[in-house]
Parts: structure tokens; C-alpha cells; sequence
């Protein structure tokens, strides 16, 4: 018997011929799809949800966060780069793992109610986003975003190494945790922010664990002329030089390099991660996206965190996504929808290493699903749903999100979230931590 049956709905499957099914039905079996069918299917399911004037999509992929800066919302608004990153650093030092907790799970309820199954998450408090992640039930591939010059006369273990240690117990204890729905990297913050004793060793850690790795790269000109002057070499070359990219590597921004740093990275297989808002709104230059495309790389999104972009909406990412390319070339059909929807799917999740489980909707993939309504009046009337998902939909439509078969968010309702434990916990114990300053 079928657990779940989503009925009448139209499936956009973002499947290898990118159909459309119009009055669709959706069977859900043990966490997998295992029927999309315009006819009904015959075993009677446990379960019926009406898909009537909802559009089902594969759940959304943020490849690049940072769940816990939620408490910094709107706090850096307006400030210019130095004066923000003065601010960052001084709350950062104030934050512990359990304020961390308490912001990471206030990011992921708000990730489900606009649409997102899985999360990429590059920051610090790894333990405490991990467990964060484990309780809501949502996808995560978690980094510590690892960062420290290392003294050329230094004796550098990485046995001993404190945060080489927390990434060894991170990967012993969550790496493939609930049949993978977690998931660990290594990481480093950036190129300018370590050097390459570190990056060698997570390198080689990575290779022997069989782990990812995550990492900012080429944000700004500045870093990257500063690389340059330093060292000759640009900074996807140095990285190169250390073995950085020699496991699956996400590289967000890539935003500063030159033609032949993106054919490297494309015969390196790294995917690019475009925060077109974040980047935006910090005054930065957005990733070339074509550019990254034609050079070979895969191209996800993300939003960044929510002190970088103020929310974590994927709907809006893909429409920056679309006018970020479109109005840089001049061409009103530069970045095409299906395109863009493609890398907030079937790119996130081969990003994440997740192309065999997420990212379509077919049959025998994990049955990630998010319901948008299409019954709002922006959306109405529609003559071309990719289209209207892309340039129309917002994440207040999404109606469910689902993973692996077990809903998530359902109409302002969170299963597996106390949504008000979680803003206690934020008001009277993150908040009055980062920001009273009688507590000094």
C-alpha cells in the first residue's frame, strides 16, 4: 500500500526531457517516488493530499549558508565592508554552540517554508547545526569553515590541530548519519584567510574520508589582486597547487578570476555557487554564470546567510540568478528558466554529491517535493510554468516541503519544529548573549 498519493497536480519533474505533467499523480512509497502517472494509481494510498492548483517541484538546494548568522539578521545593513566586518567579528566571538543551535533551526524552518529540502552549510558551531539538522529532519552537507595562518617555523600536526580534531570527530560521528540524509566536508573560509600547510592536510584528510569540500573563492577583486601581488598566483591556481581541488569541491562566488582559473576549475570539476542577492547587496560583482558554464563548472545557488542577504528565499536567488546574467549581457533570453530552475535543482544536487537521490523528480528518487500554490494572483493568469516558478512565485507560496517523504512544512504548521521553543530560546538566551553588553 502507498504511503502518500499527491493527486491532480502538475509535475515539474526537471527530469533529463524537462516534462511538464499537467493532473498528475505522485506515489510515495518508504520515502521514494515510486509512480508519477496521469492515471491514478491502483493501490489505495494511506495518504491523499490534493494537488489541485499546486505545482509540485523537487525540492529546492541552497548550496551556500550559514544557518546560524540568522541572529544577525538586517544587524549589518548599510555598513560599509570594514565597518560590518568589525561588527561580524565582534558578535561571532560572543556566539556559542547553543545560541548557534537556536538560530540554525530558526534559518531551517524558515529554508522549509520557502521551498528548501537540503542545505550547504559553510560556517562555525558544526556540532550544533549537525544536531540542529538532525532534529527538523531537512538535508545538510555541514563544513567547518576552517581558517588560521600557519607559521612556516610552526610544527604543524594535524592530529593535534583543534579544528582539524572537531572535523575528524564531525565526520566519525554525522558524515553519512540517517542513510546520508547528513552529510560532512571539509572546508576553509577562504584562500586569504589560511595558507597551505592547512589546505594540504584537509586536502589529504578529505581524499582518505571520501568527503567533500567547501569554500569561499574570488569574492572580491581586492582578495584577488592581493593574491596575485603576494604570491604570483591567482588564487585558484595557488589552490590548485595544494590539492584543494582534488575532492568534489563547491566554490562559492568565483566572481574575480580570469578565463583560464575557470577552465582549471571546470577540468577540476568544481562546482561554482552563485549568491546573486548576497553579492549584490554587499556591493560585489555576481558570479558569470555563462562564463562558468562554458568553462565547464557546475553552476548552483545559494543565498548565503541571512546577515548577508536578509532571508533565505531560493525563489528570489532564482530570479537574481536570471537578471544578474540578463543584465549584464544585455540579452533578454541569456539565462532561460529552465535553466535557472536547473541550478537550484539538478545542480545543487550534484553539487552536494546528491545526483542519484534528489534533485528530479522521477521515479526511485527520494521524494523531496515541495507543493507551490499556483492559485495566488501573481501567479495567475500562467501560460508557462517554468517561467512563472522563475519571474512570478515567491517563497510564501510554497504550500508543503517534503523530505524523503515525511512533510516538514505544511500551511504554517512545522512537524518537527516548536517554532515557539525555538524564538524562546532565540530571545532569551542568543539574542541577550550577542547583543547585551552588560553580559561582557
Amino acid at each position: 500500500m502507498l504511503d502518500t498519493m499527491i493527486s491532480g497536480v502538475t509535475v515539474v519533474t526537471m527530469n533529463e526531457r524537462m516534462e511538464v505533467l499537467f493532473g498528475a499523480y505522485i506515489g510515495i512509497e518508504d520515502g521514494k517516488i515510486v509512480s508519477i502517472s496521469k492515471r491514478p494509481p491502483k493501490e489505495q494510498p494511506n495518504t491523499i493530499i490534493d494537488g489541485t492548483g499546486m505545482v509540485a517541484i523537487p525540492g529546492l538546494i541552497n548550496c551556500h549558508t550559514h544557518l546560524a548568522t540568522t541572529v544577525l539578521r538586517s544587524y549589518l545593513d548599510d555598513l560599509s565592508s570594514k565597518e560590518a566586518l568589525e561588527k561580524l567579528l565582534q558578535k561571532e566571538d560572543k556566539m556559542d554552540s547553543r545560541a548557534a543551535k537556536a538560530a540554525a533551526k530558526m534559518a531551517i524552518a524558515e529554508c522549509l517554508r520557502f521551498g528548501v529540502t537540503s542545505v550547504s552549510d559553510l560556517y562555525y558551531y558544526p556540532e550544533a547545526t549537525a544536531q540542529a539538522i538532525d532534529e527538523t529532519g531537512i538535508k545538510g552537507n555541514l563544513a567547518l569553515s576552517a581558517y588560521r595562518y600557519i607559521d612556516e617555523n610552526e610544527e604543524f600536526d594535524f592530529e593535534t590541530d583543534e579544528q582539524c580534531r572537531e572535523l575528524c570527530r564531525l565526520v566519525e560521528k554525522w558524515n553519512g548519519h540517517d542513510n546520508g540524509r547528513i552529510r560532512i566536508d571539509a572546508g576553509i573560509h577562504a584562500e586569504y584567510t589560511s595558507n597551505h600547510q592547512l589546505w594540504e592536510a584537509l586536502s589529504d584528510y578529505a581524499r582518505e574520508a571520501g568527503i567533500g569540500m567547501q569554500m569561499h573563492l574570488a569574492e572580491t577583486r581586492s582578495e584577488a589582486d592581493d593574491c596575485l601581488d603576494r604570491t604570483g598566483l591567482s588564487q585558484a591556481a595557488l589552490l590548485d597547487c595544494h590539492r584543494m581541488f582534488a575532492v568534489p569541491t563547491t566554490a562559492t562566488d568565483c566572481a574575480c578570476m580570469e578565463p583560464e582559473d575557470r577552465v582549471l576549475l571546470g577540468k577540476r570539476k568544481v562546482s561554482a555557487v552563485a549568491t546573486p542577492l548576497a553579492s549584490a547587496k554587499a556591493g560585489n560583482p555576481c558570479t558569470p554564470i555563462l562564463d562558468c558554464v562554458k568553462a565547464g563548472m557546475n553552476v548552483a545557488l545559494g543565498t548565503g546567510g541571512a546577515v548577508e542577504c536578509g532571508n533565505l528565499d531560493m525563489f528570489e536567488v532564482l530570479r537574481g540568478a536570471a537578471l544578474s546574467v540578463r543584465s549584464a549581457s544585455g540579452d533578454a533570453n541569456a539565462l532561460p528558466a529552465p535553466a535557472v530552475l536547473m541550478m537550484a535543482t539538478v545542480c545543487g544536487a550534484r553539487a552536494q554529491g546528491r545526483a542519484a537521490e534528489c534533485g528530479m523528480l522521477k521515479e526511485g528518487m527520494d521524494a523531496d517535493i515541495v507543493l507551490v500554490d499556483f492559485s495566488a494572483p501573481h501567479l495567475m493568469p500562467c501560460h508557462n510554468v517554468l517561467s512563472a516558478l522563475v519571474f512570478g512565485a515567491k517563497g510564501g507560496d510554497v504550500a508543503m516541503t517534503m523530505v524523503r517523504g515525511k512533510i516538514l512544512y505544511q500551511n504554517g504548521q512545522f512537524p518537527t519544529i516548536d517554532l515557539k521553543d525555538v524564538v524562546q530560546e532565540l530571545t532569551t538566551y542568543a539574542i541577550p548573549r550577542l547583543f547585551d553588553d552588560s553580559k561582557d
